[in-house]
């Protein structure tokens, strides 16, 4: 249990000066909550004393007390506001860092990490494991250290009027604290198990969603739903398992507390009655056996949330620590563009794609990569970028290894064009304004314009402060297109990737397109990927690919006169792209 306590408050990290002034709030405010009891009690004892005609009551006695009791209250109030306004917003500060934090990791790690972890493992962690942590860790501190504080401040007061009644006290808690610690291995040992089976809800919903489309046109839904119930009925039997095994504890804890509170009365009861104790300290230990463990015995719930808690700060560690691809690089500016491959060998886990790959692309040349599917066409883009490290070999841009860049400083050379755009749940506008932060209004539309997408902007409701969709969805495959190429127009990258940017085009966007690829690439170093004749025909060299290796090289006039996979590709094309309708 404070084990996790001490996580926490390593997590809170610079915060914890205020986590600490909280918690030094918190036991003032618990003394000026038990002080009006102590008065109130003394008070009585005194009331009690004067209708025995023991003692004669003043009335200045009862004023005094009355304003005890008041500035008391009003000093509670003040320590109170003051832990809230130090320690309550803490979580939410600390997981807006670490949101950022793993963005940050997220962007800078291979794209191999995407592969080995699930998109639902790592929405779960940034999404349900930090809420818990932003909603539930200050919480916590605050259920456990203060309810403790709490405690302690009370049987110190305990400790000066009836050591016995402290020493019963302290037994009540330890046995307490004993099945509260019962409470928290549980739930450190069951917590795995409930977070996979939150994250088999996550993976099974984002699948149901994304493959609706699909479900629907062949009437499906009954069997695509079935994983999902079985990860939810799953859930929920998790759930009442945790739940049912924590219920022996649960009563351990409570009933220890009860038990405690009825010995402190019947202890100060006997005490009273032997003279060993005055009517005033039996009546504030009285007072005290409903309230001493008040805070101890709602702590059951916030240990329940432990074991979950730490589970959470597991997965956000293991995160945070993922092995930056840029790791050992340096931001520096490079003075050329030429792109060499040296001996490149790669594969995706244990299957190799490309083997002992070789070729330079000089600068502000168009190099088209051709090759049957699989070919490893998409894999050399993705190590010109450093999405993936090389397993052997090199590559080089401007004579430097892509691995003496960080990541920031190398894609700052770099636009890219792909096949399937994504474009952001935002404006048209900062869509395209993605390429450079701080364009202004008019390079915005001035790209726009050399994309060929500023005319149906205009003509949509708001023009560029028209909301498009997640990934686009408002728009049409060459619209989306469009805008993406104005995005790199914006960028002005000295290197330019196209990764099939005009394969699933209709005729009538390909133009257009062509247009607006046309305006990108001037005076830049290209690499495209390309099936289209019209796209590889008039670059400066094509590199034919097949099975990993490059197997023919040169331009299309030479290749063409050549027996091989580009002159079986150019007739196959040609054959495609010259059919009609009889």
């Amino acid at each position: 249990m404070f084990h996790s306590i001490k996580r926490l408050l390593h997590w809170a990290g610079s915060y914890r000066k205020r986590l600490y002034l909280g918690c030094l709030c918190s036991f003032l405010s618990v003394w000026c909550t038990a002080i009006p009891i102590v008065i109130a009690a003394w008070t009585l004892g005194l009331v009690i004393a004067d209708f025995r005609g023991e003692n004669s009551l003043e009335w200045n006695i009862i004023w005094l007390s009355l304003f005890g009791i008041v500035i008391s209250i009003f000093l509670r109030y003040i320590f109170s506001y003051w832990k809230a306004k130090l320690q309550e917003s803490i979580g939410y500060e600390i997981a807006a860092e670490e949101r950022l934090k793993i963005g940050n990791v997220l962007k800078r790690v291979s794209l191999g990490y995407f592969s080995k972890n699930s998109t639902g493992d790592i929405l779960t962690a940034i999404t349900g494991d930090l809420s818990s942590l932003e909603l539930q860790g200050m919480k916590l501190i605050d259920a456990i250290v203060n309810g403790y504080i709490n405690l302690l401040a009370i049987v110190i007061i305990l400790l000066i009027v009836c050591p016995m009644a402290a020493l019963t006290s302290l037994v009540g808690a330890i046995l307490s604290a004993l099945a509260l610690n019962g409470i928290s291995k549980k739930s450190r040992k069951n917590a795995p198990a409930k977070q996979i089976s939150q994250e088999r809800i996550t993976d099974a919903s984002l699948e149901y969603i994304h493959g609706l489309p699909i479900v629907k046109s062949f009437g499906q839904e009954g069997a695509s739903i079935e994983e999902w119930k079985t990860a939810c009925e799953k859930h929920k039997n998790i759930n009442l398992k945790i739940m049912h095994g924590f219920v022996p504890n649960n009563c351990l804890h409570l009933l220890a507390l009860k038990i405690a509170s009825v010995l402190l009365i019947l202890i100060s009861g006997i005490f009273t009655i032997q003279g060993n104790l005055t009517i005033s300290i039996f009546l504030l230990i009285a007072m005290f056996a409903f309230m001493i463990f008040g805070a101890v015995e709602n702590m059951n719930d916030s240990v329940h949330m432990l074991g979950l808690i730490d589970t959470s700060m597991d997965k956000l560690e293991n995160i945070e620590n993922a092995e930056f691809i840029d790791e050992a690089g340096r931001d520096f500016s490079i003075a050329s563009y030429n792109i060499d491959f040296t001996d490149v060998s790669f594969g995706y886990g244990e299957i190799e794609v490309l083997h002992n790959l070789s070729f330079q692309i000089p600068q502000n040349t168009t190099t088209a990569i051709v090759g049957p599917s699989g070919s490893g066409k998409s894999t050399i883009c993705n190590l010109i970028t450093r999405f993936y490290d090389v397993n052997s070999g090199s590559v080089k841009i401007g004579g430097h290894d892509v691995r003496e860049f960080t990541c920031d400083s190398l894609l700052k050379n770099i636009s890219m064009v792909f096949q399937n755009v994504y474009l952001f749940n935002d404006t048209i506008r900062n869509n395209i304004k993605f390429g450079k932060s701080d364009a202004t209004e008019d390079e915005i539309i001035e790209a726009a314009k050399k994309a060929c997408c500023h005319d149906f902007i205009m003509a949509l409701p708001e023009g560029y402060d028209t909301m498009i969709g997640e990934g686009g969805s408002s728009l049409s495959g060459g619209e989306k297109q469009r805008i993406s190429i104005a995005r790199a127009i914006l960028k002005n990258a000295p290197i330019i990737l196209l990764d099939e940017a005009t394969a699933s085009i209709d005729p009538e966007n390909e133009h257009l397109i062509q247009q607006a690829i046309s305006e990108l690439i001037q005076g830049k170093t290209i690499v495209t990927i390309a099936h289209r004749l019209a796209t590889i025909e008039n670059a400066d060299q094509i590199l034919v690919v097949d099975h990993g290796k490059i197997v023919q090289k040169g331009t299309h006039d030479q290749l063409i006169q050549q027996k091989g996979i580009y002159r079986s590709f150019i007739n196959i094309r040609e054959r495609a792209e010259g059919w009609s309708i009889v």
